[in-house]
């Protein structure tokens, strides 16, 4: 690992004067209003029961033996051949009375401890494109350098509470060790909770292994205090392959948080009507929720679902339509039927950070939050229907979140804001902006804004007439300046590194 560019905490001084960056402080974001259903409780009923028939009749095809074995094991109907499992419903029942309805996840940092389930939101970074783009240097391959400045972003800004997987893929790197390298620097650069890789058991150990040296703990402490979380991709329709699975299993059984996540693209990966889709994705939820607890009853699990559309004129994926919106909800309900946390997300198809990735971001935004996400996943920097981690939308997106928390903090009605004395005082076509009321409130009445420019029109051109995209580019580049690495002692950073270099010559000689 390179030394980063950044300086580190302890090296770095005054540097948030007045003109730092607006921003809304480090807290707990709760979603205070009853959650929005779409579907009737007979809707939910007749979706549970049709996933109960596809996993009884249809079965889900399982490409891992030791999956086969365990629910084999459990009376599950296994046909080792061609690799299918059929679940009956008392196996469903049976595993959902184990699960967490809430559990948090701890990083080397107690403070930014999260919480999954109930009424709790959480935002994340983008997570997996091979691509990376800013307005200054175009669209490029994933690199170190860039993911390493990404997660700086995501450190310095409060609003995002835990770091995905590869924010981008460093493509430069070996391929089977890379992950070392962008775990290390999720540890070192920020002190949040991060994402692993499910792809096999070896990635999943590794970072479950390096969380628990950033904390000084046994895996058996970490199991009963989890820190790392992963989200299984089930290749839709109805396949989970060996990777995955093994990768389940191997957070399962260390007591670490999945986010079992179908990927059902209407008219594509899943039937084109809304019903059939979350049919065929609630079936698939439900099969990874089993196999997490017949590993380990009571294992952090979460339902997750990410069901859109596609362009049916084109083939290609389509995300923040009214489709996908209405599916962020109704898979809210879903997961609350069988009370469990829910992981969701908001997404755009544009190619650019501009008007169009940001009303469907958005869109999708206001389903995950009516939908009552507890964790909103590619939330900040999504661009190009997930190939690409974009610096401006990064920004755009962190306006947008942040406009989402103020708008979650209920109203407050008492004396003081019912503002009668100020009423009683302003003359009848008078105004507020001198009222003693006013004066005591003026700096912290409204959101204030990192990216909307509210000036007039000859002000805004006299500035440099630049537009949200642009305004975007500013902000990310000082909030770089802005950064400060989190510290670190030096022996666990020591730790980390010795841990990273041995991995690396297994993974050199052929080891998983």
């Amino acid at each position: 690992m390179t030394e980063p560019r950044r300086k580190r905490g302890a090296e770095r001084t005054n540097n948030r004067g007045p003109a730092a960056i607006p921003q809304l402080p480090l807290r707990r974001v709760r979603n205070p209003y009853p959650p929005m259903a779409l579907l009737s409780d007979d809707q939910i009923e007749a979706i549970h029961e049709a996933s109960l028939h596809i996993l009884e009749n249809f079965g889900i095809e399982l490409m891992s033996s030791r999956a086969l074995a365990l629910f084999e094991k459990a009376g599950a109907k296994v046909d080792h051949a061609t690799q299918t499992v059929w679940l009956d419903r008392g196996l469903v029942d049976q595993a959902l009375k184990t699960i967490r309805p809430t559990y948090t996840l701890t990083p080397r940092n107690p403070e930014r401890k999260i919480h999954l389930g109930g009424d709790t939101i959480n935002f994340t970074l983008v997570a997996g494109p091979p691509n990376v783009h800013d307005m200054e240097r175009g669209r490029r391959a994933g690199n170190l350098r860039d993911y390493s400045d990404l997660v700086r972003l995501a450190q310095h800004f409060n609003c995002i509470h835990l770091i995905g997987n590869q924010v981008c893929a460093p493509v430069e790197l070996p391929a089977n060790s890379r992950h070392l390298d962008t775990y290390f620097a999720n540890l070192t650069l920020t002190d949040k909770a991060f994402h692993v890789s499910a792809i096999g058991r070896g990635r999943a150990l590794d970072g479950v292994r390096m969380m628990a040296i950033s904390r000084g703990l046994t895996l058996d402490e970490l199991a009963r205090d989890p820190g790392v979380t992963t989200v299984i991709s089930v290749n839709s329709p109805r396949r989970y392959d060996e990777f995955m699975s093994d990768g389940l299993m191997a957070m399962a059984e260390h007591g670490q948080s999945v986010a079992v996540t179908p990927f059902t693209l209407m008219g594509a990966m899943s039937p084109v009507t809304l019903a059939g889709a979350l049919a065929q994705q609630n079936a698939e939820a439900l099969f990874g929720v089993v196999l997490t607890q017949l590993v380990r009853p009571g294992a952090p699990v979460m339902y997750g679902a990410f069901t859109s559309n596609v362009d049916m004129r084109s083939g290609a994926p389509a995300f923040g339509t009214p489709e996908n919106t209405k599916a962020n909800i109704a898979s809210g309900q879903l997961a609350r039927r069988y009370n469990l946390p829910y992981r969701t997300t908001p997404g755009s198809a544009s190619n650019a950070a501009d008007a169009q990735g940001a009303y469907e971001t958005m869109m999708a935004l206001w389903g995950a939050v009516l939908g009552h996400g507890n964790l909103v996943y590619h939330a900040a920097g999504w661009q190009e229907g997930g190939l690409t981690a974009s610096f401006e939308k990064f920004i755009i997106d962190v306006e947008l979140i942040q406009h989402m928390m103020e708008f979650l903090k209920p109203i407050e009605v008492n004396e003081g804001e019912l503002a009668l004395d100020a009423l009683g005082r302003v003359p009848t076509g008078g105004h507020f902006f001198g009222a003693q009321h006013t004066l005591e409130r003026y700096s912290t009445a409204f959101y204030q804004p990192l990216l909307s420019n509210w000036h007039n029109f000859e002000a805004w051109r006299e500035a440099g007439g630049l537009d949200a995209t642009a305004r975007a580019t500013r902000v990310w580049k000082k909030a770089l300046e802005e950064y400060v690495e989190p510290a670190m002692d030096a022996s666990v950073r020591e730790e980390m590194e010795a841990y990273v270099a041995k991995r690396k010559e297994e993974i050199g000689a052929g080891e998983p």
